[in-house]
């Protein structure tokens, strides 16, 4: 009843052929080594089925997942992320901010044996080019809020992408935060997800409401974000 409960209201939209849930930081999207409670293991449990993974985020994240409930729509919006097609708006806090709008480019790779990724020259073995739209929105002495829309998906792209232009992310001593989180989160939340409905294809638009914390607090008090997107 508990594990319930406590699902039940992280889901942004349910129907026959998708759930969308709001992802806790420091939740994992699906079973890992920690053996801790996973959003997909929750929700299969909410749904009494076997649900179908479509996108994922990295555990200190929070944010929209997306679940299909039949594999045929499992397979139509898998498709969208493969063709591109699917509109992904992420806000992060970062130290070093700037203004205005950029596109961020870089040559990454993952690195051997470990999930982080590093800079490196074109045409290198595992080389992946990476393109980072940014919109910076506002700034406090100490911090910077910024919208992303990346196309593609590649593991720690965002994350990765900001450490090298100068600005990490909040949080994220991985990629050069000055200090971590309390609870190890990251200041990393996956807004929207905008995709044509796997049956009707109609537009849809998911947005998950930001996290309980004292800075994205600051940014919705000062009228730059809507706290629960209304």
């Amino acid at each position: 009843m508990k594990h319930k409960e406590q699902i039940r209201s992280r889901i942004l939209e349910i129907n026959h052929q998708f759930i969308a849930a709001n992802k806790p930081a420091g939740m994992p999207v699906q079973a890992d080594p920690t053996g801790d409670h996973s959003l997909l293991e929750l929700l299969n449990e909410y749904a009494r089925q076997e649900l179908f993974l479509i996108n994922r985020l990295d555990r200190p994240v929070s944010g929209v997942v997306l679940f299909a409930r039949k594999q045929s729509s499992a397979s139509r919006l898998s498709q969208q992320f493969a063709d591109r097609k699917v509109t992904k708006r992420y806000l992060a806090v970062t130290e070093n901010g700037r203004s205005g709008e950029e596109v961020l480019d870089h040559w990454i790779k993952k690195l051997p044996g470990s999930a982080k990724v590093v800079l490196c020259e074109p045409g290198e073995k595992g080389a992946q080019h990476c393109e980072l739209p940014v919109t910076w929105l506002a700034k406090t002495d100490r911090y910077s809020l910024c919208m992303l829309t990346p196309s593609t998906g590649f593991s720690h792209q965002i994350r990765a992408q900001l450490a090298f232009s100068g600005a990490p992310i909040k949080g994220d001593v991985k990629y050069g935060a000055r200090r971590k989180n309390k609870d190890r989160s990251i200041h990393l939340h996956a807004w929207q997800l905008e995709f044509a409905h796997p049956v009707t294809r109609e537009k849809t638009l998911v947005t998950a409401p930001l996290p309980d914390d004292v800075l994205w607090d600051l940014f919705y008090e000062k009228g730059i974000i809507e706290k629960n997107n209304e």
